[in-house]
């Protein structure tokens, strides 16, 4: 018999299974997306550092990183920036930069529509 695939997480397989039928219900392709990287092997989730996301988002933007904030650069400006995990330093460097560290699942209660959200890789 074949072992399982997937996340073992129960907390990640729950945020996959909600993010499909938010996607499904409202056609918003993005949550459908999002579970789709987040179902893969961990050592194939997206490591982004915070120079990155200082590179590639505007004042006041929204970003979500399918897998893991990293504390490497300097966040210049404000974002919201939504991650299944941050690393400490990450989320101090984010939040002392005006910005906001959020879950993926707070990011889709506010934003259920998923209007202009970028998704970082």
């Amino acid at each position: 018999m074949p072992k399982p695939t997937g996340p073992t997480n129960p907390v990640l397989r729950r945020l996959v299974r909600e993010l499909r039928a938010k996607g499904k219900k409202q056609g918003v392709r993005l949550w459908c997306d999002l579970a789709e990287r987040l179902e893969q092997p961990r050592r194939a989730r997206a490591e982004v550092n915070l120079s990155q996301l200082n590179r590639y988002s505007d004042e006041g933007g929204t970003i979500v990183v399918p897998g893991k904030v990293l504390a490497a650069g300097k966040l210049n400006h404000a974002i919201f920036v939504a991650a299944f995990k941050f690393s400490g330093a990450a989320r101090r460097k984010i939040v002392s930069a005006g910005g906001n560290a959020l879950t993926i699942r707070q990011l889709l209660e506010q934003n259920p529509s998923g209007k202009s959200v970028k998704l970082m890789e």
